[in-house]
């Protein structure tokens, strides 16, 4: 039989619970008096050694106070009596503690002493009255140190105590000047109202009570504490006995307290235990039943458990997939409908992230992907579910959102999940994500609208920059089916021959010729006209366009130089953009060869401009391409330096011809000092590491006349000429009607 099942039918079960608890409560009881009267104790040593420390400190106080008017006397200050006696008044009216002050000479006569009434009997009379008292003020004046009498019956009261000064020292002693205490007035002086109501204090001098202060109270002896006074002189001690009244005030209630409430407990245990034997009989039976009963439930339950969870879990990433997602925020809208709440959709899109799984293989995309989960995963509550949807895509829901804030913060706490770089397979990565973010129900009121909501939202962020987040607003679902309309124009254009080049060109400041020139793209939309890059870029990006884009501009570029053979324009280079997928890809050094010599076009004549965050990804695989690009004979350049990741590093590892300093410093560059610094330091770091330095966006002569002090080599920007078709910019050429250090003209 189990040992309990025998405690239960135990007849002296309840007596043995109640008899454990009084025990437990008599050794509480006990433990937590033996702490109590322990705590009295250490109160009583700190109010003892208080009053000592008080008694050494008042007795400093008067000694130094005599022995300055010793040190005075010793010093002819005192020519007459009476000036002496105005010194001693001064003294008894400051200080208010002494019986009387004495001057006593060599003989241990007191001679002279304020205050003279009272005190008449004293003239005349000899302190040195005993052996002990002899020798004591024979080593004083020897020594030159002070001498305390020790309590003692005063020729003129009671006890009291007599402090002496020597006057000199040695041979040249004068006597002494000596301070007289009466007890009564010196406790007065020295013990507050609460230590004299509650305490009796004895002095013990030389191991023997010598006089005691509220002899007559109401004492507890068993509560005593002695403490150490030192004085010069004195072997004393303070005893400190407190009165019964205090000893109680100092007791804690804990005591009786917690006696009587275990006692209580037990009482009450022992009641339940008596309930539970009753019941026991009539449960016991039900119980083997009911066990086995939740054991097959359990077994069912497990298996169904199983079953759900391989219909709703990823199984690459372990977290909710997309039906069960779905499935839940619906069932999320239908509560926060009735409940009056709000509900928020995050979707996050991981930037670069096909780049990374073309470049490096799927099993490494696939592992970066359950380690990305596993940090969002850290992330779920009872109020949170997190969710792969697919590709490069997580969902997150925040099913209980009181305000703005809520969806603020779990977006802070996303951005922190990415903070950290992901080391996949030996390698790290810095890996960020986009984000949109929809709220119901402002931006939808069912699950399918909210997320295509979030959907657009999240495109919308997208197209404002990576690594950021944008709500679903009023009036995105008209600028996304816009950018759907324009995205599938964007597949026909190269194949229509939509695309054109403009030309800005690059003044030499050295030479004012005008020698190098940058290819922008433009596209002459069959109905919205002509777009800038701003426009479509973006989105050829995110479709996968860019590289085809990219190496329609470097042909059509290299299409221009050879037509420029043979003109007035054949001595100018043409700068064109390249964009991070087309860094990445393996064939590009092969397309600007081939470009290149298809078109018999010396490679010196084509620049190739990357922004400094290109230059930074991937460091080892851009520096190969570039370097291969540069052993062409290509000229390379940085676009927009200094908005991002400006390194002394980047400079000396990449073959960089050109810097380009970027419009943002230059549009200040007169007005704000702190442009005009870095400006001249990015100029100053470029010459010394032999890279000749561009600057855009100069559109003021200000701005030239600046740039030309601090020897920049080339500037450009709307002053010299605005971006223009190729035929305008031959026109130019050709009538030399660009800036040369006159303003541009009208039709530039």
């Amino acid at each position: 039989m189990p040992f309990v099942t025998r405690v239960l039918k135990s007849p002296f079960f309840a007596v043995i619970i109640f008899l454990a608890f009084f025990a437990l409560a008599w050794a509480l009881r006990s433990g937590l008096t033996q702490k109590d009267t322990h705590q009295i104790q250490a109160n009583l040593a700190n109010e003892a050694q208080a009053l000592a420390d008080n008694l050494e400190r008042e007795f400093s106080v008067q000694a130094g106070a005599l022995g300055r008017m010793a040190k005075r006397m010793e010093n002819n200050a005192y020519p007459t009596r009476s000036l002496w006696q105005a010194d001693a008044n001064t003294y008894l009216n400051d200080f208010g503690i002494y019986q009387a002050i004495e001057w006593i000479d060599q003989e241990f006569i007191i001679r002279w002493l304020e205050p003279a009434t009272a005190n008449q009997n004293v003239l005349g009379y000899n302190v040195a009255f005993d052996e002990h008292r002899r020798q004591a003020l024979e080593r004083s004046a020897a020594t030159g140190q002070a001498d305390i009498s020790g309590i003692i019956d005063l020729r003129q009261g009671p006890k009291g105590i007599v402090t002496y000064h020597p006057v000199g020292q040695g041979s040249e002693n004068n006597g002494f000047i000596a301070g007289v205490f009466k007890m009564q007035v010196l406790a007065k002086q020295l013990l507050t109202d609460r230590i004299l109501d509650q305490f009796q204090v004895e002095i013990i001098q030389r191991g023997e009570p010598s006089y005691a202060l509220n002899a007559s109270s109401n004492i507890n002896y068993a509560f005593r504490e002695t403490a150490p006074v030192d004085l010069p002189s004195l072997d004393w001690q303070l005893a400190l006995s407190p009165t019964i009244d205090w000893v109680e005030n100092q007791r804690s209630h804990w005591p009786r307290s917690t006696f009587l409430s275990v006692i209580l407990m037990g009482a009450l245990a022992s009641l339940t235990a008596l309930f539970a034997q009753m019941t026991f009989k009539r449960t016991h039976s039900l119980l083997r039943t009911r066990l086995e009963l939740e054991r097959q439930v359990d077994e069912r339950v497990a298996v169904q458990v199983d079953l759900e969870r391989l219909e709703s879990t990823d199984t690459l990433t372990g977290l909710a997939n997309r039906r069960f997602f779905m499935e839940d925020l619906a069932h999320t809208l239908s509560i926060a409908d009735r409940q009056l709440r709000q509900v928020a959709l995050v979707m996050i899109d991981l930037d670069r992230f096909q780049v990374l799984n073309d470049t490096l293989g799927h099993q490494f995309g696939d592992e970066l992907l359950i380690k990305i989960a596993e940090r969002l995963n850290s992330l779920s509550s009872e109020t949170i579910l997190v969710a792969y949807s697919g590709g490069d895509e997580f969902m997150i829901c925040h099913q209980q959102m009181n305000d703005i804030d809520g969806v603020i913060h779990l977006l802070g706490e996303i951005k922190q999940c990415f903070a950290e770089p992901f080391k996949v397979l030996g390698q790290v990565h810095q890996v960020t994500a986009t984000m949109g973010v929809a709220v119901y129900p402002q931006s939808g009121h069912d699950a399918d609208t909210l997320l295509r909501n979030a959907d657009i939202a999240l495109y919308r962020a997208k197209d404002q920059g990576r690594n950021t987040y944008q709500f679903y607003t009023e009036g995105m679902q008209e600028k996304e089916m816009m950018r759907l309309e324009l995205d599938k124009d964007l597949s026909e254009a190269l194949a229509n021959d939509e695309f054109v080049l403009h030309y800005q060109p690059q003044l030499n400041l050295d030479t004012g010729e005008i020698n190098n020139v940058e290819a922008l793209i433009r596209w002459q939309h069959p109905t919205r006209g002509l777009l800038s890059p701003m426009e479509f870029i973006p989105l050829a990006e995110e479709s996968g366009r860019i590289t085809e884009i990219g190496r329609w501009v470097v042909l059509a570029a290299c299409r221009q130089l050879a037509r420029w053979k043979g003109t007035p324009c054949e001595h100018l280079r043409i700068a064109v953009n390249l964009s991070g997928r087309e860094l990445e890809d393996a064939t590009l050094v092969d397309h600007v060869r081939d470009t290149l010599a298809a078109e018999n076009v010396a490679p010196h004549m084509l620049e190739l401009e990357l922004t400094e965050e290109i230059f930074i990804q991937n460091i080892a695989q851009n520096r190969s391409q570039l370097s291969q690009l540069h052993q062409l004979g290509t000229r390379l350049a940085i676009d927009d330096f200094g908005v991002g990741y400006s390194s002394l590093g980047y400079l000396r590892d990449f073959p960089v011809d050109l810097l380009k300093i970027d419009r943002s410093f230059i549009t200040n560059v007169t007005e704000r000092h702190d442009d005009a610094v870095i400006t001249r330091a990015v100029i100053n770091l470029a010459h010394n590491l032999g890279i000749q330095v561009v600057a855009e966006g100069v559109e003021t002569e200000d701005q030239l006349s600046f740039l030309q002090a601090h020897k920049c080599n080339l500037v450009q920007g709307y002053l010299i000429s605005r971006p223009v078709p190729g035929r305008v910019l031959e026109r130019a050429i050709r009538e030399d009607s660009l800036f040369t250090g006159q303003k541009a003209t009208s039709e530039l």
